[in-house]
C-alpha cells in the first residue's frame, strides 16, 4: 500500500526484556521490514493509571480525545530508559513513538542519551490538538503523530488563527486506540464514505500518514489492544468479514505527495462552527508560493453547495485561482460560481501565489502626482434628493421648496463654508443660499420652485480664510489672551479681499479699512462685528472650492402631477339606455355628477376606431356577434388610427366641446395612449416595417401571460424601418392631442417599450408643454417601475391594488415614501381598473369599497376609481381578478342610483382630500401603534404640523374591530396626559382627547374608518 513504517506497541514491561534479546529476537523481523522497505517503529505504551479503566474514562468534552494508552515516565526508569533504547535501535529498531503529554522537556535527555549510545534513530510524539509542538521539537523529537483525520479535530476555535507546525505531522484517520469508525457506522455505504474522507482529509491536512492496522476492512476494535495474537486473529476476522476492502484507495492516497513535505506548515479553520462544509487552509511558512485548500463535507448522506466568496475571502486574494490538486479531476474554486461536493466528499484544491493587481498609478507616478496636487481638498458627498444617476431629474410640485443636503468633509480643523447653488434651467445666472450645519459635516438649505418645469441645483463647498480667522479670534478673546498680532493679521486679510474685490464691495471694504485705520481701540470691534463677516463673505475668493459636478436636475411639475382624484370611464356606455352606443355628449351629460363627487380629472380609455379582424365578443369571447363593439384597445380601423375618434362616439369637433364642458366643471381630460394595433390599422398597409412578420407572412398577435389578445398586435421599436420613422410618429401623435387641450396621459404598458423611446418621447413633450404629465400603467417589477420614473414618468400604477394587511400596507407605503423612490416616483393608487375586479371587492362586500377608497384616498396624494366602484360592482369571472360582461367587450347600461352606493362617501372622502393639505402627498406619512393587526393607524402631515390627520382604517370587512391607539402627543413635545382638539372629519363633530392612549371601535355595519384632524389644544 506505500507505507515506509510499520508501528509496533511494547509495553513497558516488554521493553527491557527486547532491549536485552537483541538482535536475536528482533533481527529477524527487522530483516523481513527491510526486504519490504519496511522500517520498525516501536510505540513505547503502558497500561492507563490503576483504578481507572481505558474505556470508562470521563472524556473532556473541550478537546479531542487522547489516545486511552500512555507512556511510562519513570524518572527512576529514565536511567536507564536510554541504554534500552540505544540497544533496540542496534538490533534494527528505526524509532520510538511516545505519548507525551506536558513532559517533552523531560525526554530531551533520554533521546540524546539514546542517539549518542546506539546512532541515529527517530522520535514521534502523540500530540493532541493544541499541542506545544516547540517544546516537543526543542526536546529532540523528529515528528508528531496527531488526528488530522478527525472532524472533531478541527471544531471549535483550537485553529481559528494559523498556528505554524514546528515538525512535520503524521495524521491517522481514526484514533489507533479508541473507537472505530466501523463501531459508530453500522450503514455499509456511510461507513465507506466516512473512511474515504477521513483518510483523504488525514493526507492532505498532515505530513505523512499513520493508518491502524484494520482500518483498510472496515475493522471495529481498537488496534494495539491485548495480546498480538489476539490482535492477529482479531484482523484476520476483519479480512473475512470486511464490507469492502480500501487498500487501492490507501495505495493511491499514499502515492500523491502531501502535505509540506516536512516544512513548517500553516492550518487555519476557513469556515464557522456548524456550517456543513469544513473549510482548511494550509501552506508553508513564512513563505510559500502554493497553497492547498481542502473542503470536507460533514454530510455523509446529502450534496454540500460550496459558495467561494466567504471562503476566499478568509484567503484574502493571497492565492488563486484554486484547481483541483491531482489526481482529481473535480472542478475548482474560483470565486464566480459556487461547486458542489458529494456526500462525506473531500476535496482538495491548490493554488499559487497570485500577484497582486499592479496599480494603474505605479506606471506614471509623475502625472499621479500632478493629479494630487491638483485634485479637491474638499469632498461633496451624499448629496440629497437624488434620482440614483445626476442625468434623471427628481420630482417635486411647482410652489414647493427643495430641501438639499450633503456630506462636506475637508481635512485639518479650518472653517469649511458651504452654498447652495440654483437655476431655472432657462437662466444661466445662478442663485445662492448659503448651507446649514446640521452636525457630523452634513449641511442644509432649501430653495423655492418658483415656476413650472426644469431645474437644476449644485453644492459649492470651499475653505473659508476669514470664517477660520474669526473662529480662532473669539476663542482667544474669549480667553483674554494678547490679541495685537491677530487684529493685524484680520487687518491684512480685509485688505487682500479689496485687492480682488470689485465695484461696490471693493468701496465698503475700503471704508472698511479706513475705520480700522482710524481707531486704535476698536479695531477688535470692527474685526468681530457681524456686517464684517458678511462683506468679507461677500468678497470670498473662495480658496479650494470644489462644485457638485454634474448638477442635479429637478422637474417642478403642475399641481395635478401630485395631486388629484381620477374617474375612468367609457364614453360608450354612458348612454343609459341598454344597446345604444354612447357619446360624447352623453358624457357631458355625466359631468356635473363626476364633478359633484369630488373628481379632477375625468380619464377615457381609447377613443379610437376600433378595429373588425379579429375583433372580440362579450366577456373576451373570439366569437363576436355582428353587434358586439369589441375592445377600444383594439386600435386602428378603415376609419383612421391613434389620431383620430371612433365614429360612434362623434366628431373632433364632439370632442372639443367635450373638453371645453369637463374645463367648465372644473374637469381635467386624460386619455389612454395605448402604442398598439388592431390588424386592420393602417400602419400594418403603409408602414409594414413597422411590425416584425414570421417566415410565413403572418404577424404574432400580443400576449400578456396569461392573458392573450388576438385582436391586437404590436409595432417593433427597432425594426429597420421604425428607427426613427415610428418613433417621430408616436411623439407627433402626443403632439396631435396635446394641440387638443389634453395634458394628461395615462400610458398602457409602458414597461413593454423601450426606455429610451419613452426618455426622448416626454423630455420632447415636456420641452414644449412642461405642464403634461404621464401616468405609467406598469404592472411589473418594482426596478422596472422606477426605472419608468427615472425616465420620466410623473405617476405610476403601484402594487397598492394587492396590498390588503396591515403589514403589507405598512411595509409598502414604507418603502415608496422612507427609501429612494420618494424622490422620484409617485404612486397613483387605483382601487380597481377595467383590467383589475380584486379578488377583496370580490368578497367584501359595501364595507370592502369603503375600507378601499379609504386608504387610497388618505394614502396618496393620487387615486383613482373606475366607473362602478362607487356602485359597488364586483360580479367577476369564477376564479380571475376581472370583470363579468366587462366594458372593455360590450355595451353596458349603468344603473347610477344602484341601492348601496357609496357615493355620499367618495364625496366626502374627496372634500376631506381638498381640505387637508397633508393628504395631498403620498409624503408625510407615519405609521402609529394600534393594539390590533386588523387596524391600520396611521398619520399624515405636513412639514410643520400645521395640518395633521390622523386616519384609522378596520382592514376587516366583516367583523367589528378594537384598538387602543397612541395619540403622537411627542411629535408636539407635549406630555402623556396633555389634550389635542380632535375633529372627525367625516362626522363634523369635534372634541378633545385627553391623555396619550385612546380606544376606538371600528364597525364596518356603520364605517369602517375615521379620519380626524388634530391639534394641541388652545388654553382659554
Amino acid at each position: 500500500m506505500g507505507f515506509g513504517h510499520v508501528v509496533f506497541p511494547v509495553s513497558g514491561e516488554s521493553l527491557k526484556t527486547l532491549s536485552q534479546a537483541g538482535e536475536a529476537v528482533l533481527g529477524p523481523i527487522a530483516e523481513i521490514c527491510r526486504r519490504h522497505q519496511l522500517r520498525i517503529i516501536l510505540d513505547l505504551v503502558s497500561a492507563p493509571p490503576a483504578g481507572i479503566a481505558a474505556d470508562d474514562a470521563v472524556p473532556d468534552p473541550r478537546r479531542v480525545p487522547t489516545p486511552d494508552r500512555q507512556t511510562a515516565f519513570d524518572p527512576q526508569a529514565a536511567v536507564d530508559l536510554p541504554l534500552d533504547l540505544a540497544a533496540l535501535v542496534g538490533a534494527g529498531i528505526s524509532g520510538f513513538a511516545v505519548s507525551v503529554g506536558e513532559e517533552a522537556p523531560r525526554w530531551a535527555d533520554v533521546i540524546a542519551r539514546t542517539r549518542s549510545s546506539g546512532g541515529e534513530c527517530r522520535f514521534l510524539a502523540w500530540t493532541d490538538v493544541g499541542a506545544d509542538q516547540a517544546a516537543i521539537r526543542d526536546a529532540g523529537f523528529d515528528a508528531c503523530l496527531g488526528p488530522a483525520g478527525a472532524l472533531e479535530a478541527w471544531q471549535g476555535d483550537a485553529h481559528a488563527q494559523a498556528e505554524p507546525t514546528r515538525l512535520p505531522t503524521m495524521a491517522y484517520p481514526e484514533r489507533p486506540f479508541g473507537p472505530r469508525l466501523a463501531g459508530r457506522i453500522r450503514h455499509t455505504p456511510l461507513l465507506r464514505r466516512a473512511s474515504l474522507r477521513a483518510l483523504r482529509l488525514a493526507a492532505a491536512a498532515g505530513d505523512g500518514l499513520l493508518v491502524p492496522m484494520g482500518f483498510e476492512v472496515a475493522a471495529r476494535e481498537p488496534a494495539h489492544r491485548g495480546p498480538a495474537a489476539d490482535a492477529v486473529s482479531e484482523f484476520r476476522w476483519a479480512q473475512q468479514t470486511a464490507p469492502f476492502d480500501l487498500s487501492d484507495e490507501i495505495a493511491a492516497t499514499m502515492a500523491t505527495p502531501h502535505g509540506g513535505a516536512g516544512g513548517s506548515m500553516a492550518t487555519r479553520v476557513l469556515s464557522g462552527p456548524g456550517e456543513p462544509v469544513l473549510a482548511l487552509f494550509r501552506t508553508a511558512i513564512p513563505a510559500s508560493e502554493t497553497g492547498d485548500l481542502i473542503l470536507v463535507n460533514e454530510n455523509l448522506r446529502q450534496p454540500a453547495r460550496v459558495l467561494p466568496s466567504p471562503i476566499l475571502r478568509g484567503i484574502g486574494g493571497e492565492f488563486g485561482p484554486f484547481t483541483a490538486k491531482p489526481p482529481d479531476a473535480a472542478p475548482g474554486l474560483d470565486g464566480a460560481r459556487p461547486i458542489t461536493l458529494d456526500a462525506g466528499e473531500t476535496r482538495v484544491l491548490t493554488a499559487r501565489r497570485a500577484a497582486p493587481v499592479a496599480a494603474s498609478v505605479a506606471r506614471l507616478p509623475e502625472q499621479a502626482l500632478e493629479r494630487a496636487v491638483r485634485a479637491p481638498r474638499l469632498a461633496i458627498e451624499a448629496v440629497t434628493p437624488t434620482a440614483g444617476e445626476p442625468r434623471f431629474p427628481v420630482k417635486r410640485i411647482a410652489g414647493e421648496a427643495v430641501r438639499v443636503e450633503a456630506d462636506v468633509i475637508a481635512d485639518g480643523h479650518d472653517v469649511t463654508a458651504v452654498a447652495l447653488l440654483w437655476r431655472p434651467a432657462d437662466e444661466r445666472a445662478w442663485r445662492e443660499q448659503r448651507m446649514a450645519p446640521l452636525g457630523n459635516d452634513r449641511w442644509a438649505a432649501e430653495f423655492p420652485l418658483e415656476r413650472i418645469g426644469r431645474y437644476v441645483f449644485a453644492v459649492e463647498a470651499w475653505r473659508d480664510v476669514f470664517g477660520t480667522f474669526l473662529y480662532e479670534l473669539r476663542k482667544k478673546h474669549a480667553a483674554r489672551l494678547d490679541l495685537s498680532v491677530e487684529i493685524e493679521e484680520g487687518r491684512l486679510l480685509v485688505e487682500q479681499a479689496r485687492g480682488a474685490a470689485r465695484g461696490s464691495v471693493r468701496a465698503e471694504l475700503d471704508a472698511l479699512l479706513a475705520r480700522i485705520a482710524a481707531t486704535a481701540t476698536g479695531r477688535l470691534d470692527l474685526l468681530l462685528a457681524p456686517e464684517t463677516a458678511a462683506l468679507m463673505a461677500s468678497a470670498d475668493q473662495r480658496p479650494f472650492a470644489v462644485r457638485q459636478d454634474p448638477a442635479q436636475p429637478v422637474d417642478a411639475e403642475r399641481r395635478a402631477a401630485g395631486f388629484a382624484s381620477w374617474y375612468e370611464l367609457f364614453p360608450r356606455s354612458q348612454s343609459r339606455e341598454p344597446g345604444r352606443h354612447g357619446t360624447f355628449d352623453d358624457v357631458i351629460t355625466r359631468l356635473p355628477a363626476i364633478r359633484a363627487m369630488g373628481f379632477d380629472v375625468l380619464y377615457f380609455p381609447p377613443i379610437h376606431p376600433i378595429g373588425r379582424k379579429n375583433r372580440k365578443g362579450r366577456n373576451n369571447s373570439l366569437t363576436p356577434g355582428p353587434d358586439d363593439p369589441g375592445s377600444p384597445y383594439a386600435i386602428g380601423a378603415a376609419e383612421g388610427g391613434h389620431d383620430a375618434i371612433h365614429p360612434e362616439l362623434g366628431t373632433i369637433a364632439d370632442f372639443r366641446r367635450l373638453r371645453d364642458a369637463a374645463a367648465e366643471h372644473g374637469l381635467e381630460l386624460a386619455l389612454d395612449f395605448a402604442i398598439q394595433c388592431a390588424p386592420d390599422h393602417p400602419w400594418l398597409r403603409d408602414h409594414p416595417g413597422w411590425f416584425g412578420w414570421r417566415p410565413d407572412g403572418s404577424i404574432r398577435y400580443a400576449e400578456n401571460p396569461p392573458k392573450k389578445y388576438e385582436d391586437i398586435v404590436n409595432v417593433d421599436f427597432y425594426a429597420d424601418d421604425a428607427m426613427p420613422a415610428l418613433w417621430r410618429t408616436l411623439r407627433d401623435i402626443v403632439a396631435f392631442w396635446v394641440g387638443e387641450g389634453v395634458r394628461l396621459f395615462r400610458v398602457d404598458n409602458p414597461h413593454t417599450k423601450p426606455f429610451p423611446f419613452w426618455e426622448w418621447l416626454i423630455a420632447d413633450i415636456r420641452g414644449r408643454d412642461p405642464g403634461v404629465v404621464f401616468l405609467a400603467e406598469a404592472f411589473t417589477r418594482p426596478k422596472v417601475m422606477y426605472r419608468l420614473a427615472k425616465v420620466g414618468f410623473s405617476q405610476s400604477y403601484t402594487y397598492f391594488t394587492w396590498r390588503n394587511t396591515k403589514a403589507e400596507l405598512t411595509s409598502y407605503l414604507t418603502e415608496l415614501t422612507t427609501a429612494a423612490p420618494r424622490d422620484f416616483f409617485r404612486p397613483h393608487f387605483f382601487v380597481n381598473t377595467p383590467d383589475i375586479n380584486p379578488l377583496f371587492l370580490q368578497t367584501s362586500g359595501r364595507p370592502g369599497f369603503l375600507i378601499r377608497a379609504a386608504l387610497a384616498t388618505t394614502l396618496s396624494g393620487l387615486w383613482g376609481m373606475y366607473n362602478g366602484f362607487e356602485l359597488c360592482e364586483a360580479q367577476a369571472v369564477p376564479g380571475k381578478e376581472e370583470y363579468l360582461d366587462s366594458e372593455k367587450y360590450q355595451l353596458r347600461a349603468w344603473d347610477l342610483d344602484r341601492p348601496g352606493n357609496i357615493v355620499a362617501e367618495i364625496t366626502r372622502l374627496n372634500r376631506i382630500r381638498h381640505a387637508n393639505p397633508a393628504l395631498q402627498s403620498h409624503l408625510g406619512l407615519t405609521f402609529y401603534k394600534a393594539s390590533n393587526d386588523s387596524i391600520l393607524y396611521f398619520a399624515k402631515a405636513t412639514p410643520d404640523r400645521g395640518n395633521t390627520v390622523l386616519v384609522a382604517i378596520n382592514l376587516d370587512p366583516h367583523r367589528a374591530q378594537d384598538a387602543d391607539i397612541e395619540i403622537p402627543l411627542w411629535e408636539w413635545g407635549l406630555p402623556d396626559d396633555a389634550v389635542m382638539a380632535a375633529e372627525d372629519l367625516m362626522r363634523g363633530e369635534r372634541f378633545a382627547w385627553h391623555g396619550k392612549v385612546q380606544h376606538i371601535r371600528l364597525d364596518p355595519a356603520d364605517s369602517p374608518f375615521a379620519i380626524w384632524r388634530i391639534q394641541p389644544a388652545q388654553e382659554v
